[in-house]
């Protein structure tokens, strides 16, 4: 399949990209449906508009989904997939259950891109769309961010692989791996770290950090006393494990460099944001993220081939895999 695009910055993204997978880019486009369904991106970010609206942090969530989709079995679309007798899906994973967000969302979308272009829209090129729609609209001032679109969906799922997602607890070293394995490297670990700018974590996350650091008995001295105390009422040690704190607490629902900042500030929350601190190499990369306003234009940038990256791993194309007609069961 010829390798085309209409985007300006297509050329740019080809090169970084075409050492990973050019057989995949060949068959993954900008204007994979504009002929067979050009309402597509209307369908997906009217609808995220509207969830947004009822509830902010929609956006993160499916941003989130996309990330755990791709590091376990490709961006297949199988975080989508419901349990049946000859699996067990990946939404039954230690990383993902009660935690992942935004299964009715995608729900929705599919079944009304469904209405209008039957059998042609897989499920997992939604999930990467809503995902671009997602940091598009809560970026504040628009900035349009196109997706390779192109990929087919994975006809199962796996919990054990699932059960490897990098986690908040990771050292450095371990999560730097798990990135390198899929074929990202620490910049892309920095970079898309930097997506937690619109984020929450549950309090079981982080609480070791305010009560019992490093089995101290005593909270994490390198947190801002203030911060700390505001975390230690939202988080109590005691039956908070559910409630929620923004990964972000000044910009919570505005995807900007907010997130470098508060960790040049000692205002990270979680274990493995800390750890960018603590190297040289990822140290350097969170001081010029954090900067204004260069730090804003180069996150930006750096950010968008990152998530296209991402977006590439394990895809399956062509004769590959199925299109669902519901992203919850295989056809």
């Amino acid at each position: 399949m010829e390798c085309t695009s209409n985007n300006k910055h297509s050329f740019v993204l080809l090169i970084l990209l075409v050492l990973l997978s050019p057989l995949v880019l060949c068959q993954l486009r900008y204007d994979y449906y504009f002929a067979t369904c050009p309402t597509l991106t209307f369908i997906v970010r009217n609808s995220l508009v509207l969830a947004m609206a009822d509830e902010q942090r929609i956006a993160a969530s499916i941003l989130r989904l996309h990330f755990h989709d791709c590091f376990a079995n490709g961006c297949d679309a199988s975080v989508l997939l419901d349990d049946t007798s000859s699996f067990k899906g990946e939404k039954s994973a230690l990383p993902n259950l009660n935690s992942l967000k935004g299964f009715e969302l995608i729900d929705t979308i599919k079944s009304q891109i469904e209405w209008i272009c039957p059998s042609t829209v897989s499920c997992a090129d939604i999930l990467a769309l809503a995902a671009r729609e997602a940091v598009n609209l809560s970026i504040g001032t628009y900035y349009w961010r196109p997706a390779l679109l192109g990929r087919r969906d994975g006809t199962t799922a796996s919990e054990s692989e699932a059960s490897w997602l990098p986690s908040p607890s990771d050292t450095l070293q371990n999560i730097t791996n798990k990135f390198l394995s899929k074929g990202l490297d620490i910049k892309d670990l920095v970079v898309l770290s930097g997506a937690h700018t619109i984020g929450y974590a549950r309090c079981f996350t982080l609480k070791q950090r305010f009560f019992n650091y490093k089995d101290t008995g005593k909270p994490d001295p390198s947190l801002d006393a203030s911060l700390l105390q505001h975390l230690q009422k939202l988080c109590p040690d005691n039956s908070s494990d559910t409630n929620l704190a923004p990964l972000d607490p000044v910009t919570t629902y505005t995807f900007d460099n907010m997130y470098y900042k508060n960790l040049v500030k000692n205002l990270g929350l979680l274990p493995t944001d800390e750890a960018l601190m603590s190297d040289s190499t990822t140290a350097s990369l969170v001081n010029k993220y954090s900067q204004w306003p260069s730090g804003m234009v180069y996150f930006y940038k750096d950010f968008d081939v990152s998530l296209e990256k991402m977006g590439l791993i394990g895809v399956l194309t062509g004769p590959q895999g199925d299109i669902r007609k519901n992203c919850r069961v295989i056809n």
